[in-house]
């Protein structure tokens, strides 16, 4: 990453220097490259702020669309876990109803047995 930025700066470097140099031996006089070097820079600057508002906008877009899609996945996310709770809510339910079928069916039974023991002490 270093090396890339080293030559990136060497670039630059060679490019303002050439033009320095361009501009010490250009044949026009200095006030028509002035005037040209001043339309050019103005071209580049509405280029440039033209690039930026186009990319600014596609961020937007895109970002807008990364929402969108989160958004989307989130719900359908949170959708399915509410199924899913409500499935072992159901299924929770379903087993205490079975237990106090049960707890039920045992507290007969005892009281059953409990009544056979009261009978039997009290035939002996």
């Amino acid at each position: 990453m270093a090396n890339t930025g080293q030559n990136l700066v060497a670039l630059l470097t060679g490019i303002v220097i050439g033009a320095g140099l361009g501009i010490l031996y250009a044949p026009e006089k200095g006030s028509e490259t002035r005037e040209k070097l001043s339309k050019e820079a103005k071209k580049t600057q509405k280029k440039l702020s033209k690039q930026f508002k186009e990319t600014t906008q596609n961020l937007s877009e895109k970002a807008q669309m990364a929402k969108l899609s989160f958004e989307e996945k989130l719900s359908e996310t949170l959708s399915s876990a509410s199924y899913k709770a409500d499935d072992i809510l159901a299924a929770m339910e379903d087993k205490l109803e079975a237990l106090r079928k049960q707890n039920a069916k045992l507290q007969i039974d005892n009281t059953v047995e409990q009544v056979k023991t009261k009978a039997q002490k009290t035939t002996l």
